[in-house]
């Protein structure tokens, strides 16, 4: 084979016709008990209000999720907020988060008048790394977000110890993360307080939507009443505490409803995108010049929610980047792309003044989202097994000819 061969310079592609990601399962997948359940739900008038749906996923999540409690509210963005409040994050603290997120695990701190600092990530896992956040720590740190990326989870032994050390919160950002488990332990239930996202992209969703975890019942009951207007569980005759700052977030039981009948079928969705990884990383353990992204534990139980490959740069032949190989894989058929394309700093979006924040070098951060790193949605490892090996045969086929 040559270069000539490769779809890009006119042969023949691995997928003709289709490419691999029109062959997968559409997203999100819609459940014909879910459309009973909304119009049970429309017809009863109890649309919020922590009804129904909600309560049974108060419990039915935790327990999935491996810990005890889970306050549900309208997004993955104001749940990072409660976490915070209810740790008594504020003016003058400072919360460390990894260069590389959606933007809200940035912006959360600034939220409330405290002042985020970034740091690098791992260059193998595209997690914070635990050795820079050491190196970040001042007087005023208060609290750390690691975020659960991709398919990888964050190293909860070594934040954790750190935390510890220093007498820090953690805040677990698992929007990517729904089911994954570090050492049987689900995320979430690690570190101090979890975050997870029910967006329309994530594992579980709702369109929208939002939770915090955690099995500490005073954590629950200050990250319930901060997003449902001071209102306790717990405690419902106790009025909050005074100057806590109380929220109006709720969740309906619209939302409820849909991701609670997903939730019955995460175990085999799960699965089968582990699946699927596992299947893509043995046909590509010769493939010259990429490797699937790690997790940080041996044991690391993940839920692929992007399927992340690294390039080895210095293995790519002279003229070759990671531009030209993502226009040749999708002339074979498969859809790889730069995911966020840019670290939180240099999004669009972020217009976050230069006094609000601290931004440490971040290297791994800038080469991850500029150069090596390749994604693909979660929704590619739910196809057939023999897309799958396509989908292999093409990564494989390009990387044969463009490294070494």
């Amino acid at each position: 084979m040559s270069m000539s061969d490769l779809a890009i310079n006119g042969g023949k592609p691995v997928f003709e016709g289709k490419g691999a990601i029109d062959l997968a399962p559409a997203w999100p997948i819609p459940y014909p008990e879910t459309e009973e359940k909304l119009s049970e739900v429309y017809r009863s008038g109890k649309w919020g209000g922590v009804k129904k749906y909600e309560q049974l996923l108060m419990e039915e999540f935790s327990a999935w999720q491996g810990g005890k409690y889970s306050a549900w509210m309208a997004n993955g963005t104001v749940t990072l907020e409660c976490a915070l409040i209810s740790l008594g994050i504020g003016p003058g603290d400072e919360v460390i988060v990894p260069g590389v997120s959606w933007l809200a695990t940035a912006e959360v701190p600034i939220y409330l008048g405290a002042k985020t600092v970034i740091v690098d990530i791992d260059k193998e896992t595209f997690c914070i790394d635990p050795a820079k956040i050491e190196e970040a720590i001042t007087p005023r740190t208060k609290a750390i977000i690691p975020v659960h990326l991709f398919s990888a989870c964050a190293d909860m032994d070594k934040i954790n110890a750190i935390a510890k050390k220093h007498n820090l919160f953690v805040i677990e950002d698992c929007a990517h993360a729904h089911g994954a488990k570090q050492h049987g332990k689900g995320v979430g239930y690690i570190g101090d307080i979890g975050s997870f996202s029910f967006q329309l992209s994530k594992l579980m969703t709702a369109g929208e939507g939002g939770c915090c975890t955690t099995d500490n019942e005073e954590y629950f009951d200050r990250v319930f009443r901060t997003s449902h207007i001071g209102n306790s569980r717990i405690h419902p005759a106790v009025a909050p505490t005074a100057g806590m700052l109380c929220h109006q977030y709720r969740f309906t039981d619209f939302q409820a409803a849909i991701i609670y009948d997903q939730l019955h079928h995460q175990d085999e969705l799960k699965a089968k995108r582990a699946k699927s990884a596992a299947r893509i990383k043995e046909l590509l353990k010769n493939t010259p010049g990429i490797v699937e992204q790690k997790s940080s534990c041996a044991d690391d139980d993940r839920a692929f929610y992007f399927y992340a490959l690294r390039l080895l740069l210095d293995h790519l032949k002279p003229g070759i980047d990671r531009a030209f190989l993502m226009k040749a894989f999708q002339a074979e058929g498969v859809l790889l792309h730069e995911g966020w394309g840019r670290p939180i700093v240099d999004m669009m979006s972020w217009n976050v003044p230069w006094n609000l924040y601290v931004k440490h070098p971040t290297p791994v951060c800038e080469e991850t989202m500029y150069k090596s790193g390749l994604f693909s949605m979660g929704n590619l490892l739910l196809a057939d097994d023999a897309v799958i090996d396509k989908v292999a045969e093409g990564i494989d086929k390009v990387m044969r000819e463009c490294a070494e």
